[in-house]
């Protein structure tokens, strides 16, 4: 995929047990994207994101979590690694990805077509930085890595693109 994408829809990425995650497969569904880390200060929002998941995911939200060492290092692990890190500790059975980059010129095509469409600005600057996908493929709204999962800001909007 190139960063003259019309839409998240063209991207996909590897999955962190095999395969392939399309984000076409979802289309019609909003997609929660966050870049993650098992040894950040926010490694127990991956509680609020499982609960995201558990709440919304019948009415047809996808959370996708994108594990990366971008930050601090604070992914150090093996895809294997992460994912018995995030479902020991987290429960998490949300779908994640392989452990990619979200930042600069290696970044995933996800990662740069956001910058593409938004600006630097709306790069990740940390981990957890959350992304909302409408269900049409364009980019519904961003949060930063201190805004908590469940905080209303994002369930609203959550419900909105739901609702939509």
């Amino acid at each position: 995929m190139t960063a003259a994408a019309n839409s998240a829809h063209e991207f996909s990425f590897p999955a962190i047990d095999g395969g392939t995650l399309r984000l076409a497969d979802f289309k019609g569904k909003p997609i929660l994207i966050v870049n993650t880390a098992s040894e950040c200060g926010y490694t127990p929002q991956y509680a609020g994101l499982e609960e995201l998941w558990r709440r919304y995911r019948d009415r047809g939200l996808i959370v996708l979590g994108v594990p990366a060492n971008d930050f601090g290092g604070q992914e150090p692990g093996s895809d294997r690694a992460i994912q018995s890190f995030c479902r020991t500790n987290y429960g998490v059975d949300f779908p994640m990805t392989a452990k990619q980059t979200v930042i600069g010129g290696a970044a995933h095509p996800f990662y740069r077509w956001i910058e593409t469409e938004l600006g630097e600005a709306a790069t990740p600057k940390w981990n957890f930085h959350k992304y909302l996908v409408a269900p049409d493929g364009s980019l519904a709204a961003l949060w930063p890595s201190d805004v908590d999962p469940l905080d209303p800001e994002i369930t609203g909007a959550i419900e909105s693109a739901l609702n939509a």
